[in-house]
């Protein structure tokens, strides 16, 4: 088998099996009610049964504000299921893909964050994708961790579709407009990943191509913007477009800080991998007119 996928249910991984159907990679693809990844013998089992060249860990426990009640199975996701994991792909032989996130940073530094830049997690649920790196880095040998920012697409619940969900319910919202963050297309990310896969499935993996790496939607912005830009687009599919007012962090009372800037810095990745990704507008564009296309004909 080429690749085991876990966390096949969630966003990430529905895009990854969606755009795998169409490649001829082999993927076994594994849902949370399928395998757990926190279960150490459960993993080490499926691993060994499917015996993959590649595992991609999209499995994640991403309600961050619920972590900050819930740490316990924040870090049995994000922690114990990567240590699960990379553990079983050394055992094997395999590569683990394992996918990350921009909140193990603080958010001060004013400019995009690369690769070694200090890690400074200031949410439990940043603290425990952290953790999951740190297993990973001491276990597998043979990993690739990709931190990526902002993620959104068509399936599951992210920004973009909880906007055009409240853009129908309501006249105004008021969105934060001081942090900052790289919108990130789940197509985008998926392709990215099953690019990388493919180097390593057939034996040909860059010479730096192991390791930590950023991957994110080219360009920053705001949440404020980032909402501006999707009412802008989807008004022209005859969405309604509510009126939106700018508000501070502090307007916005949350159980889970969020980083002021958490903006990625992603040339080390086209460095190694040739992979830059697109502006992040137009990756937008086309999640939009897909989610258009796919709401008139339903």
């Amino acid at each position: 088998m080429d690749i085991l996928l876990t966390g096949a249910g969630g966003q990430l991984g529905v895009e990854i099996a969606r755009q795998a159907g169409d490649s001829a990679l082999e993927l076994t693809a594994l849902a949370h009610h399928e395998l757990d990844v926190s279960e150490r013998e459960a993993v080490l089992d499926a691993v060994s049964a499917v015996r993959p060249r590649v595992i991609i860990n999209a499995a994640a426990y991403t309600a961050v504000d619920d972590a900050e009640a819930d740490r316990q199975t924040a870090f049995a996701v994000n922690s114990d299921g990567p240590a699960n994991l990379a553990e079983a792909a050394e055992k094997t032989g395999a590569t683990l893909v394992h996918i990350s996130t921009d909140y193990v940073f603080d958010g001060s530094k004013s400019l995009p964050y690369a690769e070694t830049d200090e890690t400074s997690p200031i949410n439990v649920y940043g603290e425990s994708k952290l953790a999951g790196e740190t297993a990973v880095q001491s276990t597998c040998a043979r990993h690739v961790i990709l931190r990526t920012s902002w993620l959104y697409g068509l399936h599951g619940g992210n920004f973009v579709k909880t906007m055009l969900r409240l853009g129908k319910e309501r006249d105004v919202l008021r969105i934060v407009s001081d942090q900052t963050g790289c919108p990130t297309y789940t197509g985008d990310l998926a392709a990215a990943i099953l690019s990388i896969c493919r180097r390593h499935v057939d034996g040909n993996p860059p010479q730096d191509g192991f390791g930590l790496f950023h991957y994110a939607g080219a360009g920053q912005t705001s949440w404020y913007e980032f909402a501006r830009e999707i009412f802008r687009l989807s008004n022209a599919f005859g969405m309604k477009a509510p009126r939106l007012e700018a508000i501070a962090t502090t307007d916005f009372p949350a159980k889970a800080p969020r980083p002021q800037n958490s903006a990625l810095e992603c040339s080390k990745i086209e460095a190694a991998y040739g992979l830059r990704a697109r502006p992040w507008r137009s990756s937008l564009a086309g999640m939009l007119d897909t989610f258009s296309r796919d709401r008139n004909t339903s």
